[in-house]
């Protein structure tokens, strides 16, 4: 998505409690030596998968809901997928737009499996019926039909999500500038990619526009990797679990600067080493590295968007 990468590079040179250290980028691009570890998209099994129109529609729900699980510390996106998952194995009418426009906050709950209130749990439970009433009103019903109408194209259909969908409008102003993300429509995309190995419902021409997904996870590990230098506000801020403001300056140049650094790391990649990789990919390995080491201080914002 250029408007993510532009306006995160415009975000990136104005930055004043985050900065991108290119001399650490280029450390991590030679230490791998532009080899990023594959992970596949269904590594650990906790997705809902029938090779048909049933996985769109989990996947569009699932990532309506995926975002701000750090309030509740038992809970995690694991959780969701497996919860939706069994839910889904055991009526397979669980998410049919007409049934997601109903649900109330402990139906939900008891959908996933969880034993007490969710974190935001009446935005959960308000995207669910955006997007069981949109579906239905514009789309047959089906997430199926809303990709169907990108014609494969990845940022089409972004254009679509976040069209009908205010949900998925991830975006902020920062310093009078319109700022895009787009995490959760973004990640939509991929999770079709990888779910039906680029092939029908996640085929996409385009797929290479899509850019990381601007999450918590993501740049604790870039921090980690000395990519992301934080002043020291922001990290007393962030090591201490202090609440970090959605739309605030650092929040936005948290998010924005881990766009940038990784499409720097991307281009330094075909640079040095001639390969071509997909921010999606890069997102994916530094993501299984967050999760794996989930004593790394992330920053708190309660949000929405991711």
């Amino acid at each position: 998505m250029e408007a993510v990468r532009a306006s995160a590079a415009w975000v990136a040179s104005r930055s004043s409690h985050v900065k991108v250290d290119m001399l650490e980028v280029e450390k991590v691009v030679d230490k791998i030596q532009g080899n990023v570890p594959k992970v596949e998209w269904d590594f650990e099994g906790i997705h809902y998968f029938d090779d048909g129109p049933l996985t769109v529609q989990y996947l569009f729900v699932l990532d309506a809901l995926n975002f701000c699980f750090w309030p509740d510390k038992d809970l995690s996106y694991d959780h969701l997928a497996s919860g939706l998952k069994l839910a889904l194995e055991k009526d397979k009418t669980a998410l049919d737009a007409d049934r997601l426009q109903s649900y109330t906050g402990p139906q939900l709950r008891q959908l996933l499996n969880w034993p007490r209130p969710l974190p935001i749990e009446e935005e959960r439970v308000r995207l669910l019926h955006e997007v069981g009433m949109e579906l239905e009103r514009s789309f047959g019903g089906e997430a199926a039909n809303l990709v169907k109408s990108a014609g494969n194209s990845a940022a089409t259909l972004i254009e679509l999500i976040t069209r009908h969908f205010p949900g998925f409008r991830d975006h902020s102003l920062y310093k009078g500038h319109q700022v895009f993300l787009y995490k959760r429509a973004q990640i939509f995309v991929a999770d079709l990619w990888g779910a039906f190995k680029g092939q029908n419902y996640g085929e996409f021409h385009d797929i290479k526009s899509i850019t990381i997904f601007a999450d918590y996870i993501v740049p604790a590990v870039l921090r980690e990797l000395g990519i992301l230098k934080y002043g020291s506000n922001l990290s007393c801020s962030i090591d201490s679990s202090s609440e970090i403001v959605p739309g605030s300056e650092e929040e936005v140049e948290i998010r924005a600067c881990s766009v940038y650094a990784v499409e720097k790391m991307r281009e330094l990649i075909n640079k040095k080493f001639g390969k071509q990789l997909l921010s999606i990919d890069i997102d994916l390995w530094l993501w299984s590295c967050g999760v794996q080491n989930m004593a790394l201080s992330h920053h708190r914002t309660l949000s929405i968007y991711y």
